[in-house]
């Protein structure tokens, strides 16, 4: 881009000697063009949105947005930015970013008093949890009670490992006979072809990804083996003094966003498309065999983009409380709100 705007700023020098008068003439129209267009921008309240990783079709609808001008079409100016090192919920709750993306079981800790984040999930990116465990199709795990005496790449997460402990109780597993390899997986092809047998993954990105590049697995999801397991992951959350102060700002973000959504729900090839022109460095066959498989994972059988079932959620939190996941129990109610969605 830099290249690009060095080049075009040259060329205008050069029009303008060749040109003359008329080409200074030309060059002031410009310029107060410009000053119009920059006038324009300046009015359009400026919104910073942190995402959770790097781009993905997770995101893909706040790409959309952003370049179909559904933002701008709110009298919004969305920048989508990278989290830091503590994640995005710490950016949003220190006001930096208005708006950004976490998950459910991540999100716990902020609604507790000694490790309270003032944030509140908005919205749902996708209505169910498509997490699980994948793994060879040779090593032969099926079900979750086939992970005994195999090798799981873990993050060495309390709430992680106990939900893969409760999945492989009600299979009838042995949760001790699990061998846990401490480790960060960031290529789950190249991952799946060590020592390690299996890992957890969000199969529109991962389990996908596996397919394109031809590698025979096995997957099972863990809201298939206990309902309660199907939280919310991943949800935009809003700062809470945004919320308050600026309501409609919000709703406004939240209309532009669902088009975003819908439109790549509609438009899988164009939607990949635009993903993969914010985000040159991914793999665009993975991104185009991703969108076409989230698409019907955004709204699913939901009558509205972005829902949260109070039910699924307090749901999930109640499990964390009695399985003493959390230091307090999280009241029902507490940390979502469906107020700001459009209709």
């Amino acid at each position: 881009m830099k290249k690009k705007w060095i080049s075009a700023a040259l060329a205008a020098v050069l029009a303008v000697s060749l040109a003359g008068c008329a080409g200074n003439a030309a060059a002031a129209s410009s310029g107060t063009s410009q000053a119009a267009q920059s006038s324009a921008s300046a009015a359009k309240e400026k919104i910073t949105f942190v995402l959770d990783w790097t781009p993905n079709t997770n995101h893909t609808g706040l790409y959309v947005a952003q370049s179909k001008g559904y933002f701008a079409a709110q009298g919004l100016d969305v920048e989508l930015v990278q989290p830091p090192e503590d994640g995005a919920t710490a950016l949003v709750g220190s006001g930096k970013a208005q708006l950004g993306i976490d998950f459910q079981d991540s999100l716990a800790p902020a609604f507790q008093s000694k490790t309270a984040v003032p944030v509140t999930a908005v919205a749902a990116v996708l209505q169910h949890n498509t997490s699980g465990i994948i793994s060879r199709k040779s090593k032969g795990i099926t079900s979750p009670k086939k992970l005994e005496g195999k090798t799981y790449a873990t993050w060495d997460l309390p709430v992680e490992k106990a939900i893969i402990k409760s999945v492989m109780t009600k299979d009838g597993g042995d949760f001790s006979k699990l061998k846990m390899a401490p480790t960060t997986v960031t290529d789950v092809v190249a991952a799946l072809k060590t020592n390690i047998d299996a890992v957890w993954i969000f199969y529109a990105w991962d389990g996908i990804a596996c397919k394109v590049k031809g590698l025979e697995t096995n997957y099972f999801q863990f809201k298939d083996i206990d309902p309660v397991f199907d939280y919310y992951t991943p949800v935009i959350i809003a700062n809470n003094s945004f919320l308050k102060n600026k309501p409609e700002t919000a709703k406004k973000f939240l209309a532009a966003a669902k088009q975003g959504y819908e439109y790549a729900i509609a438009h899988p090839q164009e939607a990949a498309d635009i993903l993969c022109k914010a985000s040159p460095e991914l793999d665009k066959q993975i991104v185009l065999e991703s969108q076409k498989w989230i698409g019907g994972q955004y709204k699913a059988e939901a009558s509205r983009w972005g829902y949260i079932d109070p039910k699924r959620w307090n749901a999930f939190y109640q499990w964390l409380d009695d399985n003493k996941l959390v230091t307090e129990s999280i009241p029902a109610g507490t940390g979502f709100s469906d107020d700001y969605l459009p209709q």
